[in-house]
């Protein structure tokens, strides 16, 4: 529905165009009149009106120069002048400004009506193109693994790209290329052909999505009925693909797997696993080749049985630790420290492997490669066994840390994000940045550490609770829809009635009457129902 304010010093014509169009049948708002442009300034200010019209000659300020003032203050405000001065020098300066339609009264309700319903479709097209390039393909997927979009947003958005959303399980991959320099830049013929190739084996993934991050990341969503269907894909891709594609390619192939999910906003944690599993997996892999660079041909190298390790990070003790510890480094007892890098690679190797079983069971929301920073310096001074047997130690010790503070160690950020948002739902500019700066942590840090500590982005929080207020004020106040829109942060009360409807099942006007009806005849007003949008 579209604001209209009207603008003339003649009050007979105020209150007949007021009384003779019936605004909320023909689809508009009626938001008031004022008797010269000085007095209305600071209601269009307050309203901000889709369609002003104004008289031309009126005391104190015109609506020439009325026009001119709202033209800049509210470029997308579509303005209708009525005059009695039929004089061209009048419409020439009104469409030099700007000035939508140029009408000479008297003009009877039908013509205005009509009018309005002309500019009306003319503001409902400039909006839908302007909604239009908001998204393309490549957006909205990169928004949903960002966790930058609301799910009714992104789902309005995949409707316009024809994109289909919905699906009971996702899970997120990233793969990684790394062509060989030619100077100063990949191999292009390399990189096209990896990108050729991962083109060719989607088609074996079903109805998955999948777009380019950037030159040398791709990004594909799988998508599935049950979280047996995904995890089986990903299997395959590890089991058969990647192999593959190692084989074939001239590029060095990295890929990264995230979590299965069930719900649409899932998308973003998955997306955030499959980023983490993917660095320390190419970390892992870079400590591999080095480490058989450094064995060469020797024979009866001890090999660290990495999953004995972890299993007992995931279910011993601390009172066990040192017992296990020196019988797990028994094997490496023997080694020259001084003259053999394997026992470096061979620790460097499990740690990266603990780090990932930490980052996967845990949740830890730390940049590994911190952490990694501290745990490879302390490999580096390890001179013997024992020292050997110690840092063992301290990676188990280290773990089980996370362990401990992975459940609760982010409670304090999270209620202060929240708090925030109650504070501050009112903001229509709110955003993550702005939560991020009142909790001194970066964007991304709090985009992920939110949406694993909570189940739902900073986005969907924001819109859950300014659909929860506008609820409340529906049933509790007198305001108009596009109030309370403003009021709780919608600058475009359209755009805010088409989210309350997909978010509650009603639009906002059904949701108060139906309010109305519960409470009875004593709750009811009509005066209520006329006021609302």
């Amino acid at each position: 529905m579209k604001k209209v304010m009207l603008v003339d010093d003649e009050i007979v014509i105020r209150e007949n165009i007021r009384a003779c169009i019936d605004w909320e049948k023909e689809g508009f708002i009626y938001c008031g009149d004022a008797s010269d442009g000085e007095m209305a300034l600071p209601m269009i200010d307050e309203w901000r009106p889709d369609i002003l019209i104004t008289d031309i000659k009126m005391p104190f300020m015109d609506g020439i120069e009325l026009s001119s003032i709202v033209r800049q203050r509210l470029p997308d405000t579509k303005i209708i002048i009525l005059s009695g001065h039929d004089e061209f020098s009048y419409a020439r300066t009104a469409l030099r400004i700007g000035v939508e339609e140029y009408f000479l009264k008297p003009i009877s309700s039908a013509d205005l009506v009509a009018l309005l319903h002309t500019v009306g479709r003319k503001i409902d097209r400039e909006r839908r193109e302007k909604r239009k390039p908001a998204f393309t393909r490549e957006k909205l997927l990169g928004d949903l693994c960002g966790g930058l979009i609301a799910e009714t947003e992104a789902r309005e958005a995949a409707q316009a790209l024809s994109l289909p959303l919905s699906a009971s399980h996702y899970a997120a991959v990233v793969w990684d290329l790394r062509c060989p320099d030619n100077g100063s830049s990949p191999d292009e013929a390399a990189l096209h052909a990896a990108q050729y190739a991962l083109e060719e084996r989607a088609v074996g993934y079903g109805d998955m999505w999948r777009y380019s991050r950037s030159r040398t990341e791709e990004v594909w969503i799988l998508r599935g009925n049950s979280p047996e269907e995904i995890s089986a894909l990903l299997e395959k891709l590890h089991r058969e693909t990647l192999p593959e594609l190692e084989r074939s390619l001239p590029c060095s192939v990295a890929i990264g797997t995230g979590s299965v999910q069930d719900r649409l906003q899932g998308i973003h944690a998955s997306f955030l696993k499959a980023e983490e599993d993917r660095s320390l997996r190419r970390l892992a892999r870079q400590n591999k080749h080095a480490l058989w660079e450094t064995i060469g041909d020797e024979r009866e190298i001890p090999f660290l049985d990495r999953p004995r390790y972890l299993e007992f990070l995931k279910i011993g003790t601390p009172a066990d630790a040192d017992r296990f510890i020196r019988d797990f480094a028994e094997a490496l007892r023997g080694m020259d420290w001084n003259a053999s890098l394997y026992g470096y690679y061979a620790l460097n190797d499990l740690t990266l492997e603990t780090l990932q079983e930490a980052k996967r069971t845990l949740r830890l929301a730390e940049d590994p490669h911190r952490a990694l920073d501290d745990l490879q310096r302390q490999i580096k001074e390890i001179r013997s066994w024992e020292t050997c047997a110690a840092y063992l130690r301290a990676l188990a010790d280290a773990f089980w840390e996370w362990r401990s503070e992975s459940s609760g160690k982010y409670g304090d950020m999270i209620a202060k994000v929240k708090e925030f948002i109650r504070e501050r739902y009112g903001d229509d500019g709110l955003s993550l940045q702005h939560a991020a700066e009142h909790v001194c942590v970066s964007p991304s840090h709090l985009s992920k550490v939110f949406s694993q500590e909570t189940g739902q982005t900073f986005i969907e929080c924001l819109t859950q609770t300014r659909i929860r207020k506008a609820m409340e004020l529906l049933q509790t106040t007198n305001d108009r829809t596009y109030e309370i829109a403003y009021s709780v942060g919608y600058g475009d009360a359209h755009y805010f009635s088409n989210l309350f409807k997909k978010t509650t099942g009603l639009s906002p006007r059904e949701y108060r009457r139906q309010g109305k009806e519960s409470a009875g005849p004593e709750g009811a007003s009509d005066d209520d129902d006329d006021r609302s949008a």
